[in-house]
């Protein structure tokens, strides 16, 4: 079947061959900033095909009347829509993206509150806008997320010589955060505390004052708290039936996304054997199944048409199964290096704000990738992030792809960074070692700040 499904793909792509190929040596040719990048975007995409693949055979074979390729083609235009995506992105000179950033940031705040009264919702969540003339839905918390890293790495660039100051350095860094994490919070928990994480991750490597993180970091930790003590307070009660009463485990699932936070912290720390969560299970089991070395090999996966989520959420324990724990490891290799790189590309990049987009974006991006397959081998309580690159493609897909492609535009203007400091900008004051070439540098960027 697979073998006569790519027959097919071949025939069908004959008369572009050569223009494909002329056109693709073109695009290479242009192409630039770190090679290793590009490489792990082609390495995770060629992951995504297999896995996807494997992941929606069964489903595409159920809803389209026997053609289990249906998802393959689909996710096959993803990737190419996504890598052009990347391509223009990186293409664009990085310093545009700080003109703009305020701009996105603005256009995001309505956006989400709009999504958070009147989206899409699913599962009791609403995360979710529909775009007219497209019929595509989009998750609005994707762009502000991409508009907020934006948006602080400008903060943070203009602010080297008054950082550590609370009103003039550090509330125009934590206000724009803490508006998209509380507009975030309400349909998806798990996303406004990897933003804010990945924020106050920023900010700290941007040398903002430590005592000003821990106080946020104290404030944000009220709410958690709140949850785990509800949870572990009411876990005896919503154990018990109700015998006809109104008890706690009704009043929590009454109580929408609040009662199902509290509900997956209780069986994330209580569960055991048959009360442990049904999605829970399937992944355990996915895993079992890996092994050691090769797994199942690919398309093998026995708990994909039991997974829920198994091409989404739940895709990494379908990436255990069918190549083993070896083939978790690459995964999470891939990721590794994606991130040393763009440290690198922070370390090379003389002006601020280039270095502190692309490591921003960086950090959510692999700490997104860090918390789904933390959630796919049980060791936090479930939720609803994506795989980076892996996934099957969405918004979500398309808006990894632009993170990187502007990574790429930093890293691609690094080499023919002009010689002088272009407006609005400052040296990046993190590659320097000592506190004296540091004040060095804000004595010199004071002026432009001003």
């Amino acid at each position: 079947m697979i073998d006569k499904t790519f027959k097919n793909i071949e025939e069908a792509m004959h008369p572009f061959r050569g223009w494909g190929r002329e056109w693709g040596q073109h695009l290479g040719h242009r192409a630039k900033g770190d090679k290793y990048i590009w490489s792990i975007v082609i390495l995770l995409a060629i992951a995504s095909l297999l896995v996807v693949y494997s992941a929606t055979s069964s489903l595409a074979y159920k809803y389209y009347d026997g053609n289990n390729t249906m998802y393959l083609f689909k996710q096959f235009a993803f990737i190419v829509v996504g890598v052009l995506v990347i391509y223009f992105m990186h293409r664009v000179n990085y310093t545009i993206y700080s003109r703009v950033s305020l701009w996105l940031y603005l256009i995001s705040i309505p956006l989400l509150i709009y999504t958070l009264f009147f989206g899409v919702e699913v599962n009791d969540a609403s995360r979710w806008i529909k775009l007219p003339v497209l019929n595509l839905t989009i998750q609005t918390s994707d762009l502000a997320r991409l508009a907020l890293f934006m948006y602080i790495s400008r903060q943070l660039s203009r602010k080297q010589s008054e950082i550590k100051d609370f009103k003039k350095g550090f509330l125009p860094l934590i206000i724009p955060v803490a508006i998209v994490c509380v507009l975030i919070m309400p349909a998806n928990l798990s996303t406004a505390l990897l933003t804010g994480i990945t924020s106050l991750l920023l900010m700290f490597i941007g040398r903002v004052s430590i005592k000003h993180i821990l106080l946020v970091l104290s404030i944000a930790a009220i709410p958690v708290l709140l949850i785990v003590a509800i949870a572990v307070s009411t876990h005896s009660d919503s154990s018990k039936p109700d015998n006809g009463k109104p008890g706690i485990a009704s009043a929590l699932n009454s109580m929408g996304r609040f009662g199902t936070w509290v509900q997956r912290t209780q069986d994330f720390i209580y569960a055991k054997d048959d009360e442990i969560p049904y999605q829970v299970q399937q992944q355990n089991i996915a895993i079992a199944n890996g092994g050691i070395l090769f797994g199942l090999g690919p398309g093998n996966s026995k708990q994909k048409n039991y997974l829920p989520q198994a091409y989404n959420d739940s895709i990494y324990p379908i990436i255990i199964e069918e190549y083993g724990l070896f083939g978790g490891l690459f995964i999470i290799f891939l990721y590794m290096v994606f991130l040393f790189r763009c440290i690198r590309v922070f370390r090379k990049c003389p002006y601020a704000f280039g270095a502190f987009l692309a490591l921003g974006l960086s950090f959510t991006l692999v700490i997104q990738a860090i918390a789904n397959m933390a959630v796919g081998v049980n060791l936090i309580p479930v939720t609803g992030v994506t795989l980076p690159l892996v996934s099957m493609g969405g918004s979500s897909f398309l808006f990894t792809c632009a993170s990187i492609g502007i990574i790429l535009s930093v890293a691609r203007n690094i080499e023919n960074a002009p010689p002088n400091l272009p407006e609005g900008e400052e040296l990046n004051p993190l590659p320097k070692v000592t506190l004296i070439e540091v004040d060095e540098l804000n004595r010199k960027t004071k002026p432009e700040a001003e």
